[in-house]
């Protein structure tokens, strides 16, 4: 009884205050974040010029200037289970202009030769462990970068929903949201260049990458709207999976002699000097 009155005393209280009384914000790992110098939105002018002409000279900035059309292969690690090659056949028909297409043992060099002849713009590799998708290769054409993703979290179309085949072919608006280092941008860039740069909005197919504490967190949804039209909510279509940057290399893969961008040490306490550090 005394507790439940104590609650009713705070509440009239507060009530009484109005609103002169600062809202209370909640400490979380990403609002500690410790300050970054290669954040762009934190940078002084000069230095956010300077980044924005480095993106428009990088590798990626003739897809931004919407020079060319994606076109994207979709292959496996060899001999791949059945959840894999049901995640890739997603990404297919999730990816417009994609193809998905089995390894057939080849090696990654291979693979970006091969690729680069059928004037492919980006590769992407799905590799994985005791049958369930657990790493993602992402091959930019023809020179580079090559980005390694950890992946995990996998969830494809049926185990979501049942009308899993219920999917429009329009092409879907892409949503990167807080990729703010240097880093980030690179890649956020690189995913986004995976889709066409004019969605098709009559489709109402959105597709999200968030970043929040260095995880990349994907999702496929659709917009529904209510009778009225007053209303709308989202409808999430598949697949869902959760992307962890293993390495960043300049030029297409090359394990022995890459130049690496920035890679991920071995162990946690060599990677961050704290849980409040984050690279993305």
């Amino acid at each position: 009884m005394a507790r439940g009155k104590d609650k009713k005393k705070r509440k009239l209280e507060k009530k009484q205050e109005g609103d002169d009384v600062p809202k209370k914000i909640p400490h979380t790992l990403e609002s500690l974040r410790e300050k970054d110098e290669t954040i762009v939105a934190n940078a002084e002018a000069e230095e956010q010029e300077e980044a924005q002409k480095d993106l428009e000279l990088d590798e990626l900035s003739s897809y931004y200037q919407n020079s060319y059309e994606p076109k994207v292969l979709i292959t496996y690690s060899d001999n791949p289970h059945t959840k894999t090659r049901i995640f890739g056949k997603e990404l297919a028909r999730l990816i417009p202009n994609s193809i998905s297409r089995y390894r057939q043992r080849s090696s990654v060099k291979k693979i970006v030769t091969s690729a680069k002849r059928e004037d492919v713009t980006d590769v992407i590799i799905i590799n994985e462990n005791q049958k369930n998708p657990n790493g993602f290769l992402l091959i930019h054409l023809p020179d580079g970068p090559t980005a390694h993703f950890r992946l995990s979290s996998c969830k494809i179309t049926p185990e979501l929903r049942k009308d899993y085949k219920d999917i429009t072919i329009h092409r879907p608006e892409v949503i990167l949201n807080n990729f703010s280092t240097r880093l980030g941008l690179t890649v956020g860039r690189m995913l986004g260049a995976l889709f066409h740069y004019e969605p098709e909005f009559r489709g109402r197919r959105a597709v999200t990458f968030h970043n929040q504490r260095d995880y990349i967190f994907f999702r496929h949804h659709r917009y529904e709207f209510t009778k009225d039209g007053r209303r709308a909510k989202l409808a999430e279509l598949g697949p869902r999976f959760t992307l962890r940057l293993v390495s960043l290399q300049q030029g297409t893969f090359d394990s022995k002699t890459g130049d690496y961008e920035w890679i991920i040490a071995g162990r946690r306490h060599q990677l961050e000097t704290s849980r409040r550090r984050f690279f993305l």
